[in-house]
């Protein structure tokens, strides 16, 4: 087994069932993932009181602490501001240097050709995403927050409710809100994991040193076969139509989920290996989600822009040149394929630590918490994905990594902390990608989904923009997928996702349209309200 292959398998079993959802590979195993009736874990559901007798602290602000400086953070803030709780009371330690802001922008807006009127900061921080206010460093400071930048926080002290930071600082707290999100799984040193040119996008300053690779790259290897890997393929492809130096840009490995490996395909002798190609070993793109129907859609898309596909090709190791920078990606059947830039993608580990402590869940993993967001430590809650929590509609132990989660799960935690809510978190799962959105490109892909991938699938539509996929299962609409639709038809999915209508497969196979089709799913609501 090579060293990557043993790496990946390491890290799956770390790792496994991340997602906490089927739509991520999570086994529909009672044992797994029911939400148990009863449980050992005590949640308490009132605010730990401290006593300030120090000025050892760093913070002045110490009634309500955030660990993190992500989507989930921003929200959460803004949350205590709607509540009149923030002004000399909340304090945000951050190990980013700058005010949280919309994570997805980084593989999507953020990676748009220098021409093509990229996304830059302020314009993203938080809470534009969702139509509310830009949240800049000046509105924390207006508010009464107090930001605690590039200082990761390292210990945590339950009995006395203490922090410890990086460099040393000694934090007090009365509730502590953990938002700490994850980390984006790496490939070993041994192998070239950390060679210059090789990029991980977690946060800004990740980003920014990919646009200044991107500025010089002539060959492009993005390892990851899920969001990262469609959504910065899909941005390097504006970058090839801008800039010549970078018309042989995109190779792309896709690690496989299922076998936890890269997979050799004697069938591509090394001299037959083409310079623009994805390889991957997965059946089809995005295979946690997509159908290998819908799949291939996407990828005759990525095809007509000028990507080619190479699927099952096992990487042994990353290469240097003799400037020290990566050069080049060594593959297991001996062949040798040249790159000077590669990001890789695939998958990431929720960023626990120090938090181990206040308890996690071994079948999703992550910070173990109920509907609530309280963890078995009175006054300490973790939200967004760093969080396992009860998926109230499915009746199991969910980890979500996905903006709309990070961005409800803050707002209903801390509602509950600061009010008198009590009833569970209720999420739908909800899932999307846009791609190709940049200035001059022929056409822009919007896909959302909803709902649960479970049972059998109805395509519909010829991706003329629109195609859409309805999951069934036992004769109920489980979810739905919808490429390129209108407002009201977006609407439309939550809906049918959350009510899970009585619907027939045949009628839907049937449609001549995807307008048709939804339709039908529309009707279907009728019916079950008449039962």
């Amino acid at each position: 087994m090579s060293s990557v292959r043993r790496l990946m398998v390491t890290m799956a079993n770390s790792l496994a069932l991340k997602h906490g959802l089927s739509l991520w590979c999570c086994p529909h195993s009672a044992s797994l993932n029911q939400v148990p009736k009863s449980s050992s874990i005590a949640f308490s559901s009132f605010r730990r009181s401290f006593v300030v007798a120090s000025s050892a602290f760093a913070n002045e602000n110490r009634e309500f602490v955030i660990v993190g400086g992500g989507n989930a953070a921003g929200y959460a803030a803004r949350t205590f501001v709607e509540h009149g709780m923030a002004d000399g009371k909340l304090c945000i330690v951050s190990k980013e240097g700058v005010a949280p802001y919309e994570r997805p922008a980084l593989t999507k807006a953020y990676l748009f050709p220098l021409d093509k009127k990229p996304a830059r900061l302020p314009g993203f921080h938080t809470c534009v995403g969702s139509g509310g206010e830009r949240q800049t460093p000046d509105w924390y400071k207006e508010q009464g927050i107090e930001m605690l930048y590039e200082d990761p926080v390292s210990g945590l002290d339950i009995e006395k409710q203490t922090l410890m930071t990086s460099s040393g600082k000694l934090l007090k707290y009365g509730s502590l809100i953990i938002a700490t999100g994850c980390t984006a799984s790496r490939f070993p040193e041994k192998i070239g994991g950390n060679l210059p040119g090789v990029h991980y996008i977690r946060d800004v300053a990740d980003a920014d040193s990919l646009i200044s690779s991107l500025e010089r790259a002539r060959k492009v290897v993005i390892v990851g076969g899920g969001y990262i890997g469609m959504e910065v393929a899909a941005a390097a492809v504006g970058w090839k139509l801008d800039t010549t130096v970078y018309l042989q840009f995109t190779l792309i490995l896709l690690y496989s989920t299922e076998c936890n490996c890269f997979l050799d395909i004697p069938k591509y002798p090394k001299q037959n290996l083409p310079d623009d190609a994805i390889i991957f070993p997965e059946d089809h793109l995005l295979q946690r989600l997509f159908t290998p129907s819908l799949a291939r859609r996407y990828e005759e898309l990525y095809q007509e822009n000028g990507v080619n596909f190479l699927k099952g090709v096992s990487i042994k190791n990353l290469e240097a040149g003799s400037d020290g920078r990566v050069a080049a990606v060594k593959l297991e059947n001996g062949s040798t394929i040249e790159a000077d830039t590669i990001i890789i993608g695939i998958g990431a580990k929720p960023a626990v630590s120090p938090f181990e402590i206040v308890g996690l869940d071994t079948s999703v993993g992550g910070i173990q918490v109920d509907g609530q967001f309280r963890t078995s430590v009175p006054g300490i809650f973790a939200v967004g994905d760093v969080a396992a929590f009860p998926l109230k509609m499915y009746n199991r132990i969910a980890r979500v990594e996905h903006v709309d989660h990070a961005r409800r799960s803050a707002q209903h935690c801390i509602k509950a902390l600061l009010s008198a809510q009590t009833h569970t978190y209720d999420y739908l799962p909800y899932f999307y990608s846009r791609v190709f959105e940049y200035e001059g490109s022929p056409r822009k892909v919007w896909w959302q989904f909803y709902g649960d991938n479970v049972g059998e699938t109805v395509e519909i539509g010829n991706f003329d923009p629109k195609v859409a996929t309805f999951w069934i299962d036992s004769g109920k609409l489980k979810g739905v997928l919808l490429e390129s639709g209108s407002p009201e038809e977006v609407k439309l999915l939550p809906v049918l996702a959350k009510i899970q209508p009585p619907v027939d497969k045949a009628k839907l196979q049937n449609a001549s349209s995807v307008e048709e089709a939804l339709e039908i799913a529309r009707a279907s609501l009728q019916t079950e309200v008449a039962v």
